[in-house]
């Protein structure tokens, strides 16, 4: 055999060789991920920090026991108060008290005047504290509050005009008087609102992108249940829980809702979930940034993924250091103008 043709041999090889590695590496991105390939105790499932590389084995070299995230009790929360701060408020005078029932059976069907909300409360008779209509309990006035700006934009006039016009229905049935503010002064200071509450938001999300095999939805749940997730209201979402019972979640953990609602979820693939965190709605004292970050090294550390932000550039560490700087003075900001983040205001503002 001449020179030529064993080198020819040995780029035949070659080549093969890398046909057969691709095809290998071809087929693991194929795989899925499913429940039933978890294994019996995961490696690392202790949660680290980002100023440190996790470890997964103990000192001792044995394998760590999966944690589990203890189950908070939830806090009943307050329920959604009119708020002059952040609301357009009009009073309807009575000329002897109502009882809840009469108000609760000519409330307005829908509470909305376009993407703006509205509240109804009566001052109770007893009690002498503002509340929702309730049964069996008579009130001496009432008064209405609209919201004057959401996520949606500020309130403007049609909106304005719609909330007036429902509002007078609800007071001619219960021969009330209702005092509307100027429509002018309203939408001001919606549009001032706006504007603050513009420079103000934040949402941040991490992106968890596979490096290897695809996962099923029940795989990335099972690993997201160890860290303290629970499903959401809507397929494809899962939600961290705060302390306060009906509060918004402290983070939302986000993927594909078709593959959830297949017919068979544990054949759909997934390659990518984000994990996101929206800042106006958790309280500083729930540390939810410190949550964003350990949870999501953790699942990426679970799940064999890589993180990248929401324009899909890496995601560096160092970077955690300057975003937090960042929501100081986003809190401080929120705080000074009585919006603290978690606030009852600060959530319907930013809806």
């Amino acid at each position: 055999m001449t020179t030529f043709q064993i080198a020819l041999a040995l780029v035949g090889v070659l080549v093969l060789a890398g046909v057969v590695v691709h095809g290998a590496w071809q087929a693991r991105r194929s795989e899925i991920k499913r429940v039933a390939d978890e294994p019996a105790v995961l490696p690392a499932a202790q949660e680290p920090s980002f100023d440190a590389p996790a470890a997964s084995e103990r000192a001792d070299g044995a394998a760590s026991a999966p944690r589990i995230e203890p189950t908070l009790m939830p806090q009943r929360r307050a329920s959604a108060r009119v708020d002059a701060l952040i609301d357009a408020i009009a009073t309807l005078t009575l000329d002897s008290p109502a009882s809840g029932d009469t108000a609760i059976a000519h409330l307005p069907p829908s509470r909305r005047a376009g993407s703006k909300p509205f509240l109804i409360e009566g001052l109770n008779a007893e009690t002498g504290e503002w509340e929702a209509p309730v049964a069996g309990q008579r009130y001496g006035e009432f008064q209405a509050g609209l919201l004057l700006a959401n996520r949606g934009g500020a309130l403007n006039e049609i909106e304005y005009s719609e909330f007036v016009q429902k509002v007078q229905t609800f007071a001619d049935a219960l021969g009330a008087l209702p005092d509307f503010p100027d429509m002018l002064d309203v939408v001001g200071r919606a549009r001032e609102l706006d504007a603050f509450a513009g420079q103000h938001d934040a949402q941040l999300a991490l992106r968890l992108v596979s490096r290897g095999a695809a996962w099923s939805p029940g795989y990335v749940q099972q690993h997201a249940a160890r860290h303290g997730f629970v499903a959401g209201g809507l397929a494809g979402r899962l939600a961290l829980p705060g302390r306060e019972e009906g509060a918004p979640p402290v983070l939302s953990l986000q993927f594909d809702a078709q593959a959830a609602l297949a017919d068979d979820p544990n054949q759909s693939a997934l390659r990518e979930i984000t994990l996101a965190f929206d800042v106006p709605q958790s309280a500083a004292a729930e540390t939810p940034f410190a949550t964003w970050c350990s949870r999501g090294q953790a699942l990426a550390q679970a799940l064999d993924a890589a993180l990248y932000d929401d324009s899909g550039q890496p995601f560096q560490a160092s970077a955690f250091a300057a975003i937090e700087q960042e929501l100081e003075r986003l809190y401080t900001a929120l705080a000074e103008r009585d919006l603290a983040a978690g606030s009852g205001a600060a959530r319907r503002l930013f809806s």
